[in-house]
């Protein structure tokens, strides 16, 4: 299948899925005629040496005209021969043998061998042209002696640093926000330890890091020996550089010839030796320039200091001194500090600006998202337009989908693509789809993962699974500053992004030029160029009435409607389509989907609507490898047909039934939430253990206590639940309105077991089976809780989030203490009962997050007065305090008392926290009980809610959500 290996990329197109596929079809079609077979071979051959090249063009940032049109015809002619590869492909899997017999049976045959006969001479006809057009390409390759100007497109890519001159340059008086972190910077820098000691500052491209270390060099290097300031490019002449650095530590040094770099290393150690010296390296793009510079710099006891700057975190931190981890993260500016900036730019003032410009104003400078080198960008832009509110309405809708250009719009793009360009070209690939997604679209990061692997983006390495080789490009991308991390997991990784509006300008325009991408929008309509579109990006938000005009959609390979509109042509009009993704689509209709069958080559299939059902065709999608409904809540049960697709490897839907025949799912790796009631039947739970690939499972438990087959139930689902315990599975999640006690002692331990939820309904204790869990990282449990429970619980060797509730109140124990040798590792811990927690000193030394609850009128000291004493403050690493605190019973003094040494002891601590702190009284906990229980019964959904004592909430989706807290 293709989404086994990297296949398609911006920059060579369909090239590598088209030779897999070639060698593929030489290996298994034996019937082929052998003059199709030479001609395959030769398609073959001819592509892998213009792949080689294509993969070289693709690390050039300019090419010569000739170059760039023979590399997009050649892309381009990659997507035809594999959409000429894929139709053969599709008329061999329909060309079914009858089954009828005699002369009946001899008149089918016959004529289906009339049929193959056409259609392979049809498919040779084909694959001779393309061979013509390889052949022609093949010379061209020649005439313009491609090879040989690929060979020194590196060297020509070097990037003048002129740019920054301005930012070296800046008059203080015109800077915003600058105050801050420089002085923070020089806090780093000078702390009075004679060792030397390395700072790093990171940040995206367009933040103002030069600007800043030039602030910082000229206020904080006065009192130093010497000092330099040196920028590098991202392909720098070190011994360029050397010798820079040396001229300015040293005016009366000889120069020497360039190409002598260990000389200059020499002499510029030598002279170090003895002074204390400050030196700021600017935009480092590799650690391996910095250990070069590194090496060069003498290290000596006289308090010396070097500051680098970089927009690549794995740089900065090499950089920084060792133990000390000095990187100073440059943020975005403030609203105000934006708002200051725009306008002194433009009018001097902000009381300058027009009025009837001042609200336009603000949202143009909202739409910059704080970056300075695009306020400053854009204000320049606007500084040579009229004061008319309706040119400058034009230049805020263009942010985001490509904005017109003028010098300094074009500088801050040349900025910015340096990131661009230092990205391995795969990684452009990843980046170049985002553009797929609409302006201020939070991209959920499995999801992302997902089209990433459904688009043939991702190739596995070092034994890594798709999926995990996929989350290292989206670190990667977080990493080098390419987007931007919006929610972040108890255990550090981000779980969702978004894309500066700077960089997504800088990517549509990067992947419209490539025609990677076309995007269609209610404001702006991007026309496909003289090639044929692939990627089709239709957004209907603005609900105006958008066509695609005469465009041919017939090669499109992948579709994303935002928000349907009746405009959209069917789906018979994309027949090469691989990827669909229906997306905030709460007014598509079932009808839209009843010619899916017809989409041979589907691979991935989103839907985001309410009111649809899926039809039974989808059976039919027999390459189709992930299939995501979770929104789709009018889905209760799915097509039959569904157990037919056996390259199924995601199945992520909305509570619905078990299918009968889930077993000849066999190539299942993720599988939720599925439903296990009456109407299900024994032999699917039985199958369900022959699903050895699973590793994430969700199951919604339904069969009650009084069910005459409960027995039966049980036994099989604890059978199968062992074998999948046994093999691969890693993420478990069971969630029931009744007693899963069963699970107590029978289940097989899941040795790879990494997350686990069991919610719904309280167990009487914690699982026997649960204490071999070496690898548990994540537990959300519904459990009786005693001191019993923690004493278990604190002793699992992994466990970063806990989530434990309980709604079992034991009166004779209303008190819990966290030992000072528990929960080493736990970063998290929420805690929902109404039961007093005590922290021993070194209890939970990792925590960063608490939520929990306290009793006020138990809260009280034994000795009668004076505040609570919870050991909160032995809580050394605590980040986020969040207290409930249940006042029944209690006088308002008592609550008061106890929110004040709440804040006392937070206060004590080194991240000194801010706690959240909310009062309830019983009345509210019914109330919110009731409404919680009314929306159970009118929706058969579990939601989320604060409180409920008999069916709790259930913080449960599939995707990843299990994960994001």
């Amino acid at each position: 299948m293709e989404v086994d290996g990297i296949m398609v990329s911006a920059a060579t197109g369909a090239m590598n899925s088209l030779l897999g596929k070639l060698a593929a079809l030489l290996e298994e079609d034996y019937q082929m005629h052998r003059r199709m077979k030479r001609d395959i071979t030769f398609l073959r051959d001819e592509l892998s040496s213009m792949n080689a090249l294509l993969e070289r063009l693709a690390d050039a940032e300019a090419l010569d005209p000739q170059t760039k049109e023979w590399r997009n015809q050649v892309r381009e002619m990659s997507y035809d021969i594999e959409d000429c590869i894929d139709e053969h492909t599709r008329q061999l899997r329909i060309r079914q043998p009858q089954a009828a017999s005699g002369v009946l049976g001899f008149f089918h045959g016959y004529v289906q061998k009339v049929k193959e006969l056409v259609g392979r001479h049809e498919i040779a006809e084909q694959i001779r042209e393309l061979k013509a057009r390889i052949v022609e390409a093949g010379h061209r390759r020649k005439r313009y002696k491609l090879d040989s100007s690929a060979v020194n497109c590196k060297s020509s890519n070097a990037v003048a640093i002129d740019h920054r001159l301005p930012a070296l340059y800046a008059e203080l008086d015109a800077l915003v926000g600058i105050d801050a972190p420089r002085d923070e910077i020089i806090r780093l820098l000078d702390d009075g330890d004679q060792r030397m000691k390395v700072v790093s500052i990171v940040g995206s491209g367009g933040l103002g890091k030069t600007t800043l270390a030039n602030q910082v060099y000229q206020k904080f290097g006065k009192q130093f020996d010497c000092k330099a300031f040196v920028s590098l490019s991202q392909h720098p002449d070190m011994g360029m550089i050397f010798q820079t650095i040396l001229y300015q530590v040293n005016d009366e040094a000889v120069r020497t010839r360039s190409g002598d770099k260990e000389q200059v290393i020499n002499e510029l150690r030598a002279f170090l030796k003895n002074k204390r010296y400050f030196i700021v390296i600017d935009d480092i793009w590799s650690t391996q320039a910095w250990k070069t510079i590194r090496y060069s710099l003498l290290e000596n006891n006289y308090g010396s200091r070097i500051l680098v700057t970089t927009r690549i975190g794995t740089v900065a931190k090499s950089c920084s001194s060792r133990c000390l981890d000095l990187v100073y993260e440059l943020r975005v500016l403030s609203e105000n500090d934006s708002r200051r900036l725009f306008f002194r730019r433009i009018f001097g003032t902000e009381d300058k600006c027009p009025h009837q410009l001042k609200d336009i104003s603000i949202e143009i400078v909202r739409k910059c998202g704080g970056l300075p080198l695009a306020i400053i960008s854009v204000a320049s832009l606007l500084t040579t337009k009229p004061y008319a509110r309706a040119e400058w309405y034009k230049v805020h809708d263009s942010i985001g989908s490509g904005l017109e250009q003028n010098s300094d719009v074009e500088e801050m793009n040349m900025i910015l693509s340096l990131s661009y360009y230092d990205l391995p070209y795969h990684l452009r690939t990843c980046l170049l789809y985002l553009s797929m997604f609409p302006e201020d679209y939070v991209i959920n990061r499995d999801y992302l993962i997902r089209r990433w692997i459904s688009e043939g983006f991702i190739k596995v390495n070092g034994g890594r699974t798709l999926e995990e080789e996929g989350e290292c490009y989206f670190n990667e991308l977080i990493n080098r500053s390419m987007i931007q991390p919006v929610h972040i997991q108890y255990d550090d990784r981000v779980y969702s992004c978004r894309v500066h509006d700077m960089i997504l300008d800088l990517i549509i325009s990067k992947a419209t030029e490539e025609n990677f991408i076309t995007i269609i929008t209610g404001k702006k309509q991007m026309l496909a160029s003289k090639y044929k579109v692939h990627r089709l990006s239709f957004d209907n938000h603005d609900q105006e009435n958008v066509t695609l005009y005469s465009m041919v959609t017939t090669h499109v390979r992948s579709l994303n409607i935002f928000r349907y509109c009746e405009q959209m042509p069917p789906l018979l009009n994309f027949p090469a389509l691989r990827m669909l993704d229906l997306d905030g689509n709460n007014n598509l209709e079932s009808s839209y989907l009843e010619d899916i069958g017809n989409l041979f080559q589907l691979r991935y299939l989103r839907i985001r609507a309410s009111n649809i059902s899926l039809p039974d065709q989808i059976g039919e999608l027999q390459f189709l490898v992930i299939l995501d409904l979770l929104n789709c809540i009018g889905i209760s049960k799915l097509p039959a047909s569904i157990v037919k697709l056996q390259y199924l490897k995601w199945l992520i839907v909305p509570r619905v039934e078990l299918p009968d025949g889930i077993g000849n799912l066999q190539a299942l790796e993720y599988m939720s939430l599925m439903v296990v009631d009456q109407s299900t039947s024994i032999s699917s739970l039985q199958e369900l253990g022959t699903l050895t690939k699973l590793r994430t499972l969700g199951l919604d438990w339904r069969i009650n206590e009084f069910h005459k087959e409960k027995l039966t139930y049980t036994d099989n689902f604890v059978s199968s639940l062992g074998k999948l315990s046994r093999s691969n599975l890693q993420y478990l999640t069971l969630i029931s309105p009744w007693s899963l006690d069963f699970l107590l002692d029978s289940l097989s331990p899941p040795h790879l077991l990494q997350r686990l939820g069991i919610t719904g309904w309280h167990l009487s204790r914690i699982p026997v089976w649960m204490a071999s869990l070496a690898d548990l990282t994540y537990l959300d449990i519904e459990v009786k809780v005693r001191q019993e429970t923690l004493e278990i619980l604190g002793n699992f060797p992994a466990l970063q989030f806990l989530k434990l509730y309980s709604n079992a109140v034991d009166h004779n124990e209303r008190w819990l203490t966290v030992s000072n040798n528990g929960f080493r590792c736990l970063q998290k811990f929420k805690f929902v009962h109404w039961m007093n927690l005590i922290f021993e000193e070194g209890a939970m030394p990792k925590l960063e997050t608490l939520e929990s609850q306290i009793v006020a009128h138990e809260a009280r000291p034994e000795c009668g007065f004076g505040p609570p004493d919870f050991g909160i403050c032995h809580l050394s690493a605590l980040k986020n305090l969040i207290i409930d605190i249940f006042c029944e019973c209690a006088r308002v003094e008592e609550v008061e008392a106890l929110e004040v040494a709440i804040q006392i002891a937070a206060s004590m601590l080194p991240n000194h926290p801010t706690p959240t702190l909310n009062r309830f009284r019983e009345a509210e906990m019914v109330k919110n009980c009731q409404a919680f229980n009314a929306e159970v019964d009118r929706s058969q959904t579990v939601l989320n809610s604060s409180v409920c004592t008999t069916y709790r909430p259930i913080e449960y989706m599939a995707g990843s959500t299990l994960l994001k807290i």
